[in-house]
This record gives C-alpha cells, sequence and structure tokens, in this order.
C-alpha cells in the first residue's frame, strides 16, 4: 500500500489528478490547464476585496486594470489619480489621454494591449506610494504578468521601472529609459510616465522612441 501511495503521489506531482483501473489496466487522466482569463477573473475579485494596506481606507475604487488579456504589450504605471480612482479605470485622466493619442500615432487603440499600475488603489492627494504599499500589491501585478505573458512591458514612470526591475530607491528614469532589460522571458523598457509629459513636453520625442520600440517588439508594428 505505501507503494501506490507513493506512485499515486508522484503522478500527482507530475501533473495527473485521476486514476481509473479498468480490467487491471490503470489509465490515468491529464489534469486540466489553468484558463489564464479565469485565473484573472479570480485575481480581480481578490483585489477588489483587498484590505492589505492602509489604502484601502481612502480609495473610492480599486483599479486593477483593462485591455486584451491575449495582448503581446502591457504598461505598467505608478499608482491610480484622482479620476481613476473615480471610475475604476487605469489612465483615464490627462495623462491616460496622452498616452492613447500616443497609442492612435500608430494605429493601435487602447483596448489592444493591458494597461495597470503597481498599486492598485490611490495614494492620498496623489503622493508616492510608500515602499510598504508596493509590497502589499505587487504580488497581484506578478500574477497579472504570468497570466497575460506579455513579450514586452512598459514602464511608466520611475517607480513602475525600480519596482519591476528592483533597482536602487534612487534610480533616475532618465538614465534609463529606452534601455531594453529583461524580466525572464520578457523584455522590459523604462520611460517617462505621461504625467511628466504634461509637465515637460520636451520629454515627447524620447517618450514616443520608447513607445515605438515597445511596440516594434510587441509586433504592433514593423
Amino acid at each position: 500500500m505505501d507503494e501506490l501511495q507513493r506512485f499515486l503521489k508522484f503522478l500527482e506531482f507530475i501533473g495527473y489528478d485521476e486514476v481509473k483501473v479498468d480490467r487491471g489496466v490503470t489509465m490515468v487522466k491529464n489534469r486540466k490547464e489553468s484558463n489564464p482569463i479565469e485565473e484573472l477573473e479570480k485575481l480581480k475579485e481578490e483585489v477588489l476585496k483587498c484590505c492589505k494596506c492602509r489604502l484601502c481606507k481612502t480609495r473610492t475604487n480599486v483599479v486593477f486594470g483593462e485591455g486584451d488579456l491575449t495582448t503581446n504589450l502591457m504598461f505598467v504605471g505608478e499608482a491610480p489619480g484622482e479620476q481613476e480612482d473615480l471610475q475604476g479605470r487605469p489612465f483615464v485622466g490627462r495623462a491616460g489621454q496622452l498616452l492613447t493619442r500616443f497609442l492612435n500615432l500608430y494605429g493601435v487603440s487602447r483596448d489592444k494591449v493591458y494597461i495597470t499600475n503597481i498599486v492598485k488603489c490611490r495614494p492620498p492627494n496623489n503622493r508616492n506610494p510608500a515602499p510598504d504599499e508596493i509590497q502589499a500589491c505587487y504580488p497581484y501585478l506578478e500574477k497579472q504578468i504570468e497570466f497575460i505573458k506579455p513579450k514586452v512591458i512598459l514602464c511608466l514612470g520611475a517607480f513602475a521601472a525600480r519596482t519591476i526591475l528592483n533597482l536602487p530607491e534612487k534610480t533616475s528614469i532618465s538614465k534609463i529609459r529606452g534601455k531594453e532589460q529583461k524580466l525572464g522571458n520578457v523584455i522590459v523598457i523604462p520611460t517617462f510616465h505621461p504625467a511628466y509629459l504634461l509637465r515637460n513636453r520636451k520629454g515627447e520625442p524620447e517618450f514616443q522612441k520608447d513607445l515605438e520600440l515597445a511596440l516594434r517588439l510587441a509586433g504592433f508594428i514593423k
């Protein structure tokens, strides 16, 4: 019996979940693979109820993320702003509208990419997210990346780039923007946050260059 139990545990370990014995013949059925879309929906339900940090006390809505769940390109920002908090959608304020206009320059609509943030709830008065808030929320982003499996992540701003690439706290976005880096099999490209461009239009050519690189590597343009 001990040998049988060890054999059954081995089958479970390598990915089988059902063993059927019929006329002395052992038949084994493969475990069904998880559905990424279903897994994302489950994750979203969990995040909508999340109270792992202080931001749950001041938020209006959780901003989980939205877009094409099979896309090759993911945009990751810092945290929701006022409009995002009110609507429960990422990048719908002035910065988001600017991002949408840049995408449209290349004939790409925002529903063809996936957009989310490091932190899913708005920090009060749009302050920077605290380290413990990022730590509490980052596993959700890791799961989003795992389920969507993008080829390219465009990090919008220093917080997103430093968090995803595990860089020192004072790393300047101007020094790392446009440089391809790797997160497992995913290409990560840091660039300016669209909110920065609203204050500093001179950064637009560099942002557009980084966006074009990301779109090309993700297969949206040649």
